[in-house]
């Protein structure tokens, strides 16, 4: 948004109980992806799938495969501490926070908190496309499957018709289609940003800063 351009970031969990941790964070910036993956101590051939990955990716894809969610978000914190820029870059995500609530950002904060990383994001703006495509007619429509078929309707590389099979997925330890579901996400997330840094005036992406005042 204005000399900002979108990083879309995305989550799958393993469910939804107080156990559950992160199985995938993704990222989707300017030229392309980043994907880290969580097996819970399962074998997973990183190579093989960044090379099945490449083939759906809109520019490079790197894949990082972790052992746990406390490795998974040492990974993402260490990306994003080198790789995104507060002059440069804005986070966005579908209901990932939003003033009522949102999903991916409070699930990442109480993991952080688990295990006593540092918040990832500090100093990032942040603003939630649940938010912002409300400025666009679409005929009722409002997740992120749904929005992005009337406003952009390009395939994707997304297996699931919804977030239970990406936690079967993960039980079953079937990385490829769980990773592409998250690829297809992010893409989606990133693409509407851009669609709407176009179309919806700045004042309605309603921007605010990610880091906490004592960070």
């Amino acid at each position: 948004m204005g000399n900002l351009t979108p990083i879309a970031f995305d989550i799958e969990t393993s469910g939804l109980d107080d156990d559950a941790v992160i199985t995938v964070a993704g990222l989707a910036h300017e030229v392309g992806e980043v994907l880290i993956l969580n097996t819970a101590g399962r074998t997973a051939n990183s190579t093989e799938l960044e090379r099945a990955l490449r083939e759906h990716s809109t520019g490079s894809v790197d894949l990082a495969v972790t052992a746990d969610e406390c490795e998974l978000l040492t990974a993402l914190k260490t990306f994003a501490d080198s790789h995104l820029d507060d002059d440069r870059h804005y986070l966005t995500a579908y209901h990932g926070e939003t003033w009522k609530g949102g999903f991916d950002l409070p699930f990442v904060r109480t993991a952080c908190v688990k295990h006593n990383i540092e918040w990832p994001f500090p100093d990032l703006a942040y603003a939630d496309m649940l938010d912002v495509v409300d400025r666009f007619d679409t005929n009722d429509q409002n997740d992120l499957v749904g929005v992005y078929n009337e406003l952009i309707g390009q395939g994707t590389c997304d297996p699931f018709d919804d977030s239970e099979s990406a936690v079967a997925a993960f039980e079953n330890g079937e990385w490829e289609p769980l990773l592409y579901h998250n690829l297809a996400d992010i893409q989606r997330t990133r693409e509407l940003a851009v669609l709407a840094g176009v179309y919806v005036p700045q004042s309605d992406f309603q921007m605010k800063n990610l880091a906490p005042p004592d960070g």
